[in-house]
């Protein structure tokens, strides 16, 4: 059975504080087989310490390791330890003097490889607004579900989707990590999402800074246009900025490959498609 340290990832990663805020409160960790991108809430107490929080989360994944077969698992063990911490940081600086609301809140989306019964698979994850696009035979897809208030008002009819994305409350959000003093009591429990690698060949993990700016087609011709993920993060960015940039920009693509090669004569070998190597069904 191929297993998750065989999947062969390229990656790259930008970020921008964009033209309109003093901070970046957004933070990325891009370290195979762990993406990350956490947007720290501007209208909050020091979002960039929760985003932070965030990402030295998620590399303990890396760093300690995880099960492969549980991956689900990991991700909600993580995102437990995020909301102790944050909650905790929250309390502390309320101690030390900051005023009784103080709050501190981010979003979070993450892409995990795991193990299946037919091999590798994407495990997606997502709380708040931040985006999971999967780009694959030139069709773009938003993978992840906001969780906002504008996206609540579509689901229920009240508005269309063109009018969610100019609408006055488009940047509040239902569900954050932290935030234990926003209206409602916003809930940090993620939605998960398991993919074939065949069907999610390039992943694109972004704040919305990006989503807000751009509109998917022009995310898409970005994506096809940037072979190298690399370019691919740095011009999604760069055209988030040019739109406008009225939020930090951050951006995360990572494409699969196929599989790492693990013996050392088989470097001549012709590689094949994704669904030979991989076993997986589109």
């Amino acid at each position: 059975m191929i297993g998750v340290n065989q999947v062969e990832l390229h990656h790259g990663s930008a970020t921008d504080v964009g033209l309109v805020r003093s901070a970046n409160e957004d933070a990325y960790f891009a370290n195979p087989p762990v993406f990350v991108v956490a947007d720290g809430m501007g209208g909050h107490d020091r979002g960039d310490v929760a985003s932070g929080i965030v990402v030295e989360e998620f590399a303990r994944l890396v760093s300690e390791g995880y099960d492969a077969e549980r991956g689900a698992e990991a991700i909600a063990s993580t995102l437990r330890a995020v909301q102790d911490r944050i909650l905790a940081y929250d309390a502390e600086q309320r101690a030390g003097g900051a005023h009784a609301s103080f709050s501190a809140g981010t979003t979070a989306v993450i892409a995990l490889l795991v193990d299946s019964d037919i091999g590798p698979r994407w495990l997606l994850a997502n709380v708040g607004d931040s985006r999971i696009y999967r780009f694959t035979d030139g069709v773009l897809e938003q993978v992840s579900v906001d969780h906002s208030l504008v996206q609540e008002m579509v689901d229920a009819g009240q508005i269309t989707a063109e009018a969610a994305a100019v609408h006055p409350s488009r940047n509040v959000v239902t569900r954050a990590l932290g935030g234990s003093a926003l209206p409602g009591g916003v809930s940090g429990e993620a939605d998960y999402f398991l993919l074939p690698l065949s069907s999610a060949e390039r992943l694109l993990l972004c704040s919305d800074g990006v989503s807000g700016m751009l509109r998917d087609d022009q995310i898409r011709t970005i994506l096809m246009e940037c072979e190298d993920p690399r370019d691919a993060a740095e011009q999604v960015v760069a055209a988030a900025l040019e739109a406008g940039g009225h939020d930090n920009a951050t951006a995360v693509v990572v494409d699969v490959v196929g599989l790492a090669h693990t013996d050392p004569y088989d470097s001549d070998a012709q590689r094949v498609s994704l669904e030979q190597k991989l076993g997986a069904l589109p």
